[in-house]
């Protein structure tokens, strides 16, 4: 019998008061203003970064930091996303020249299910990555991405109204952040219109690094 893979959220970054984005994204702010290096700075300094023009100049991470961003990886098989983690496009997808943020070569090198309102074919990348559109909302994306990860896990990279469906749903099994110690004051929560969070899930661990505040959630029921 084949392994239903575990629904698995890594890496989110907080802000001390409970935002995982800031406001007005766009082509310049993928992340909303500020938010690129007030919430995930603190990833730039670890391993897994180091190649990537944001790390450039900055001192190796703390170990923890470095295991927390390793273990998002560990025993993946597939990606579901978000429309506006695919990118800043609202509405329909126009001629369909974009492609993503991160080039031609994606670092998920898998199948990865975009979560939308508007159909578009597949679209094959270097790498092994793929993006399928799904339209028929998180029940579907979720069984289709199991079926692709054969097995091995599945990884809910967000945004924070995607993870917020999925764990109101109570179909995360995983929930791993990073509390930032910056105040951010407005932008997108994560926690928001979840009452029923604590009879559902349950903090299995929080530990601290240098930097941040790394906390394990984990479904109870």
């Amino acid at each position: 019998m084949t392994r239903t893979g575990r629904l698995r959220v890594h890496t989110m970054s907080m802000s001390l008061d409970g935002f995982v984005a800031g406001p007005d994204q766009s082509l310049d702010e993928p992340l909303g203003v500020g938010a690129m290096e007030l919430l995930h700075g603190w990833m730039f300094g670890t391993r897994r970064f180091q190649d990537l023009d944001e790390a450039e100049g900055r001192a190796p991470a703390d170990p923890l930091d470095d295991e927390a961003v390793d273990a998002g990886f560990e025993g993946i098989g597939s990606w579901i996303l978000g429309r506006n983690m695919f990118g800043p496009i609202r509405g329909d997808w126009g001629d369909g020249s974009w492609r993503g943020w991160w080039g031609e070569d994606p670092p998920y090198h898998c199948d990865v299910f975009v979560l939308t309102h508007h159909p578009r074919p597949p679209l094959e990348m270097a790498g092994g990555t793929t993006f399928h559109f799904v339209t028929d909302g998180i029940h579907a994306a979720l069984d289709r991405a199991r079926e692709a990860a054969g097995g091995l896990d599945v990884r809910l990279g967000g945004g924070a109204a995607t993870v917020r469906q999925y764990l109101r749903a109570h179909l995360v099994d995983d929930l791993r952040y990073a509390v930032v110690p910056v105040l951010l004051g407005r932008g997108e929560r994560l926690f928001e219109d979840l009452a029923d969070l604590p009879a559902a899930y349950r903090v299995a661990s929080v530990r601290q690094s240098s930097s941040v505040i790394h906390v394990h959630v984990e479904r109870a029921v």
